[in-house]
């Protein structure tokens, strides 16, 4: 199940009123504590939060447990239906992409792994309320996502182009509690991935993930490779 746990600002945006009564899918959670929640086996934790740049909409939506992060730019407000169905899609092709660029499709069984999606996240529930280590992430990236859209004078095009700037974050550092060292969303959200929809046991993920490790390393020693060659 897709649990969209969402500021008060992502309440309103998903909110509409209709004849003077206010319309809303955002529910009373459970709990007050995302992670005191009733452990369920696939269920993806997201903190959703709303602002305003250049007039229009934007989303962002962050993996509690992950840190992966995802933009949507223009949004429309109150559509809950296209947003789920933009956010699922866009979630889908990001995994897909950074395990082609990895060479992590030999794990992947893609008829399979979409089975598992579609069968574990066909549900969907939005809840009220925050997460503060998520909330601080979300406030970085916010602020970086401003000042890109400044330079660029406009919103990202079309969701390559969001894709583009989610992978740039996704690639950035974090910390956060249950972490003892830093770590980078894109490779924490891939090896969940694998576990929870590919399916993988503990050595194959652990497989993947050091394939991932040195693919990385490659690309970086022939970006390095053709900066000094420019020189």
């Amino acid at each position: 199940m897709l649990i969209f746990n969402c500021t008060e600002a992502a309440s309103n945006f998903f909110s509409r009123v209709s004849k003077g009564k206010k319309i809303t899918p955002v529910e009373k959670p459970p709990s007050s504590v995302i992670e005191d929640d009733e452990v369920a086996e696939f269920a993806e934790q997201w903190l959703v939060h709303a602002i305003t740049v250049q007039r229009k909409h934007v989303l962002f939506v962050i993996h509690v447990q992950t840190r992966y992060c995802m933009i949507f730019a223009d949004a429309k407000k109150a559509d809950v239906e296209g947003f789920v169905q933009r956010f699922s899609e866009r979630w889908i092709n990001g995994l897909m992409r950074d395990g082609g660029q990895h060479d992590l499709l030999r794990w992947v069984d893609g008829e399979t792994m979409m089975e598992r999606f579609q069968e574990s996240c066909c549900e969907y529930v939005f809840y009220k309320r925050g997460h503060r280590g998520a909330q601080k992430h979300i406030n970085e990236i916010s602020w970086i996502f401003e000042d890109c859209a400044a330079e660029w004078g406009t919103l990202p095009s079309d969701e390559f182009s969001a894709g583009r700037f989610d992978g740039d974050m996704n690639h950035t550092p974090r910390s956060s509690k249950g972490h003892k060292d830093y770590y980078f969303p894109d490779e924490e959200m891939i090896v969940h991935w694998l576990r929870c929809y590919g399916g993988l046991d503990d050595s194959a993920v652990q497989a993947a993930r050091e394939r991932r490790m040195e693919v990385v390393r490659e690309i970086r020693a022939f970006e390095r490779q053709l900066a000094q060659e420019a020189q």
